[in-house]
């Protein structure tokens, strides 16, 4: 098969298995971000298949999909910061940092402002609030709106008046 029916064919079960992820069903949605990945390896592909992952609480499992993801393309962000989202979860924020940071040097990254944000949540864990502080302020500046990042700078600041 040509290399633009592959992609064209993956993009399509991707889009099928993430519509399943949205719908709740977990496990249809892992069969279809697989077929994807047989068909052509993305990194979207992977990335989504370790968030899917995530759900389920297979965090060890959605980590080794973002290293997958990494491996087919380091310059998408998601798996980078995923990543240290869920070493986060894992109660492991000193692993999380360098995997945040990285995520936020990447080229192909919608989302800047959810690495900024989850890196002052391991700052705060770690007890780096002003490290914290502006790790929040600058997902402000990404995205003015973010109202998780608003809710933890106001409390990161009322801790400390």
């Amino acid at each position: 098969m040509p290399d633009a029916e592959r992609l064209t064919k993956a993009v399509g079960l991707w889009r099928k298995a993430y519509a399943l992820q949205m719908e709740g069903k977990l496990e249809e949605a892992v069969t279809y971000y697989k077929a994807s990945i047989e068909v052509l390896p993305t990194a979207e592909a992977h990335t989504f298949l370790g968030w899917t992952y995530s759900f389920m609480d297979r965090l060890d499992e959605a980590i080794e999909e973002c290293k997958k993801a990494i491996a087919v393309d380091p310059e998408f962000g998601n798996p980078w910061n995923d990543i240290g989202a869920y070493l986060l979860q894992l109660g492991e924020p000193e692993q999380a940092i360098p995997y945040l940071q990285r995520a936020l040097q990447t080229r192909r990254y919608d989302s800047y402002h959810f690495a900024h944000m989850n890196l002052g949540r391991a700052y705060l864990l770690l007890g780096r609030f002003e490290d914290a502080r502006g790790a929040f302020r600058q997902a402000l500046e990404v995205e003015p709106d973010y109202e998780p990042a608003k809710e933890a700078l106001s409390r990161l600041i009322a801790q400390f008046n």
